[in-house]
């Protein structure tokens, strides 16, 4: 089967023939369904990791492991929805195998986070969540700024929804303090 690629983002009735396509290996199909989702995933696994590196490793391992993973979709949901899912635990299990092995990049030892657009401000705040220890940064990244409730942030991390609470609070508190504390 020949595919065009589209100009603009997909309706979600051609994203289904293109999760078919991608199942089955067909790279074109794979190249859009990364064209439409890639930075919204990078966006959450650099939240979640802190470092631009890992962040794309984490999206080429989601996508290059997508075929296979596609077998497991049931297309119940929405597409994005699992894809964050997926994204999220392949960036726990990247930070938990990084742990293990009490690895550190020295590019990003070293990096000060600075963008274009960014605030003073805002570039502090990036500073404090990526400075949070990652069970306190995990639920802050996945509650406040991805929007799950408690009870996906449990069934996510595998932990109760009470310690998601807990640790969210957490979290705030040491942001807050940090932020507080700065000159």
């Amino acid at each position: 089967m020949s595919m065009t690629i589209p100009a603009v983002r997909p309706s979600i009735a051609r994203l289904a023939d293109f999760v078919g396509e991608a199942r089955a290996g067909n790279a074109q199909a794979l190249g859009i369904l990364y064209d439409t989702y890639g930075s919204q995933l990078f966006r959450l696994a650099y939240r979640l990791l802190g470092t631009r590196e890992d962040a794309e490793d984490v999206v080429h391992d989601v996508f290059v492991g997508l075929p296979d993973a596609l077998a497991h979709y049931e297309e119940r949901g929405r597409l994005d929805a699992w894809l964050r899912r997926v994204t999220v635990r392949t960036a726990l299990m990247r930070q938990r195998s990084r742990d293990r092995r009490r690895e550190i990049s020295l590019r990003s030892a070293a990096e000060v986070p600075t963008a274009a657009g960014l605030t003073p401000e805002r570039i502090e705040l990036q500073a404090a969540v990526n400075a949070l220890p990652v069970a306190l940064r995990s639920v802050l990244v996945l509650k406040e700024m991805e929007g799950y409730s408690h009870a996906e942030i449990a069934t996510l991390l595998g932990i109760s929804a009470v310690t998601s609470r807990v640790r969210l609070f957490r979290a705030m508190r040491s942001v807050r303090q940090r932020l507080e504390d700065r000159p």
